[in-house]
């Protein structure tokens, strides 16, 4: 079978985190299939179509110099941003294309250490940086933000932090690292977010859902919103998602038979009686902002899932695929084992069978959409041979949910 644009590599994605801790762009990182051909024009062509300008930011990382080389040729001003790693600028033939594409309007971004910045003749080139700290800049960085919370600091000279303000910035490990970077100084905007540091904090506490979220669902019932928009936003926050149909299915309700579905608890709960439970769980929300992107990855995850099975017009099939994907990172959020959190559901046994034990159905597509969360496109190519997926499609689906679903307004 002759390999399609698509078919030729693999994609993975990394979102871009901006001070209010809203997604504003994503970073897609390729590589090559061995064997092979990318072709780098038309690339360019159906990653632009796949992505709105309204999206925010698409930086393209590449896996490899050669498909560097290829999209550097190829690249015009209006092409999505291509990241350059530091050290591939040691090949004189790299920066020579790079310079070219540079001339052409081609937006450029450098990727090195906090301490390698592109040498003068090139600085140009770049419009924006992505820097990383070594452990030693990470701690004075520390130090800076933990003095700049102290009293003294009203009255001091700011210490000296090697943050350097408006660079996007990757791999920051801490919570504290996290605030003094976006908050104290004010830099681009972050790839990746430290979860488990941000959410050691609660480990002592029980998981609530966002006041944000909370408050979304009370307007739109307030506003007399459709079935579809109420269902949206409950799916929105995984923990409102999980205790709300925990609520519809407890024995204060009486039901005869179980709920597993957002959209039946809506109907059978009714949108005064919804509202009224959604003011009750306002005094509780979290309003921690940087909870916000461990949500909105778990989200995204969920719509993945939803767009790789792709279960074409079956709806109450979408909705299923959708509550594995949004379920299955619930025992990160919660501290417990996932078959005991997902044990007071009357899930399907095809989400159960997915999420707790890796089998079944759905666990391909679930599997596949955590690879796709990745700096690391290499494990998609595994997954998708080791249970004959092509990868065009794979690829078609991930672009389609992250053009289409990742940057939805958050209502």
């Amino acid at each position: 079978m002759p390999q399609t644009l698509l078919g030729s590599l693999a994609l993975a994605y990394q979102p871009l985190w901006s001070k209010t801790r809203d997604l504003a762009g994503l970073r897609l990182h390729m590589v090559d299939v061995p064997g092979g051909v990318v072709d780098a024009p038309h690339l360019l062509q159906v990653l632009r179509s796949f992505w709105p300008h309204r999206n925010g930011s698409l930086i393209l990382s590449p896996g490899s110099p050669e498909l560097l080389a290829a999209l550097l040729q190829s690249g015009q001003d209006y092409s999505p941003c291509l990241e350059i790693q530091h050290d591939w600028m040691e090949d004189s033939a790299i920066a020579h294309r790079v310079q070219a594409a540079h001339a052409r309007g081609m937006h450029l971004v450098w990727r090195g250490p906090n301490s390698h910045m592109p040498a003068p003749e090139f600085a140009a080139c770049f419009r924006r940086q992505m820097l990383s700290m070594d452990e030693q800049d990470s701690l004075q960085a520390l130090l800076a933000a933990r003095f700049l919370r102290t009293p003294e600091a009203l009255s001091a000279p700011p210490p000296y932090t090697p943050v350097q303000a408006n660079h996007l910035y990757e791999g920051i490990a801490s919570r504290a690292l996290v605030d003094h970077c976006l908050d104290d100084v004010k830099t681009g905007e972050l790839c990746g977010w430290p979860v488990e540091e941000v959410l050691h904090l609660y480990r002592h506490e029980m998981p609530q859902p966002s006041q944000e979220a909370i408050q979304s669902v009370i307007n739109a019932a307030s506003n007399d919103a459709s079935l579809e928009v109420l269902e949206g936003l409950l799916g929105q926050d995984p923990i409102l998602a999980y205790r709300f149909l925990v609520h519809v299915n407890s024995a204060a309700n009486g039901l005869s038979r179980g709920i597993a579905s957002l959209r039946r608890a809506l109907m059978m709960m009714g949108f005064t009686a919804l509202k009224a439970w959604c003011v009750q769980q306002m005094p509780n929300g979290n309003a921690d902002r940087n909870l916000n992107p461990v949500r909105r990855d778990m989200v995204l995850r969920a719509h993945l899932t939803e767009y790789l099975l792709d279960a074409g017009g079956e709806s109450d099939l979408r909705r299923e695929i959708y509550m594995s994907g949004l379920f299955s990172q619930l025992d990160v959020l919660m501290n417990e084992p996932l078959d005991q959190i997902l044990g007071r559901l009357p899930l399907s046994d095809r989400i159960l069978e997915a999420v707790c034990q890796g089998t079944g159905d759905y666990a391909p597509y679930l599997r596949l959409a955590r690879a796709l969360q990745s700096m690391d496109a290499h494990p998609v190519i595994d997954i998708c041979a080791e249970f004959e997926m092509n990868l065009d499609d794979v690829n078609r689906a991930l672009l389609r949910a992250l053009g289409t679903t990742a940057f939805r307004p958050q209502k």
